[in-house]
């Protein structure tokens, strides 16, 4: 008589609770712990966690939504992170596929690494983008664009979260209103008295991370940019829309490498809403 085969783990809410094991998790599969990053994405969003009874969570991801409360437009995943120990046991995709019986009908969005888009491209996400992460030590030099850039107030924030949901497509207010309690840096970028642009960097183990970026154009970005980079002594790191060459190329020759390429995916869409011309980088990846 064969032995019967034991449930599989139920699969569960995560909540700031489960930060420590979330890092943990990340550690195990040879990620940065990324704490500060696990508290915003916990906090903002939806994670789902699958735990072995005698070693804790083994499998985890979280899910941003954006849009209205009741009809979200778009639902950003990422985090999707299965231990060493579980890996290539189905754990991922039967993570996967409830969290997109649980999204229902809505639009996804999320950024593949190439060990991970072929599962997702078996779950139906087409590729509709791609992304280039750049990491290094920015060095000033050449001809500074001519805009002007400032410390944001919070008098500038129903200003940025009205730019933000022209340019991204989608309401992110429960996201971009916690940017000035996430980030060490908030900046703007004016003209004439009007913004026109905004960005932030915020700290990711020994690096700032620059994101969101999203400007008028890519001289504005630049500026943006070189903000950020002249007020902080750590590596700087992004990931930008390769339709960007411009920017690309400029940041590469102050010294930002490429570190790796990403592509973005979408599940339900045929692509992201809003404006990407004027969206230069994300908050992060994992959160878009």
């Amino acid at each position: 008589m064969s032995t019967p085969s034991l449930p599989a783990p139920p699969i569960r809410r995560l909540s700031l609770r489960d930060l420590t094991a979330c890092a943990d998790l990340s550690e195990n599969r040879g990620w940065p712990r990324e704490e500060h990053k696990w508290g915003l994405l916990l906090a903002a969003g939806t994670g789902y966690g699958i735990d072995d009874p005698e070693s804790g969570l083994v499998a985890a991801c979280v899910v941003t939504e954006y849009g209205p409360r009741e009809r979200p437009g778009l639902g950003a995943i990422g985090m999707v992170l299965v231990a060493e120990r579980h890996a290539r046991q189905g754990v991922g995709r039967r993570l996967m596929r409830h969290v997109l019986t649980e999204m229902g009908t809505t639009p996804l969005t999320l950024h593949a690494t190439p060990i991970g888009r072929p599962l997702y491209e078996e779950l139906g996400f087409k590729v509709t983008g791609r992304a280039e992460m750049v990491r290094g030590r920015f060095v000033p030099g050449g001809p500074e664009p001519d805009v002007a850039t400032r410390s944001a107030t919070a008098e500038d924030l129903t200003t940025i979260l009205r730019l933000d949901e022209e340019v991204f497509g989608s309401d992110r207010t429960h996201v971009i209103t916690r940017l000035p309690a996430f980030a060490d840096q908030l900046r703007v970028a004016e003209e004439d008295g009007r913004i026109i642009g905004y960005a932030a960097a915020w700290p990711n183990m020994e690096t700032h991370v620059m994101g969101p970026v999203v400007a008028r154009d890519t001289e504005t970005a630049k500026a943006l940019i070189a903000s950020l980079a002249a007020r902080t002594d750590r590596p700087l790191r992004t990931d930008i829309d390769v339709r960007h060459e411009e920017l690309l190329s400029w940041a590469k020759e102050r010294g930002l490498e490429s570190v790796s390429f990403n592509a973005v995916m979408t599940y339900g869409i045929t692509e992201l809403p809003g404006d990407w011309t004027r969206r230069f980088a994300p908050l992060t990846v994992a959160a878009s």
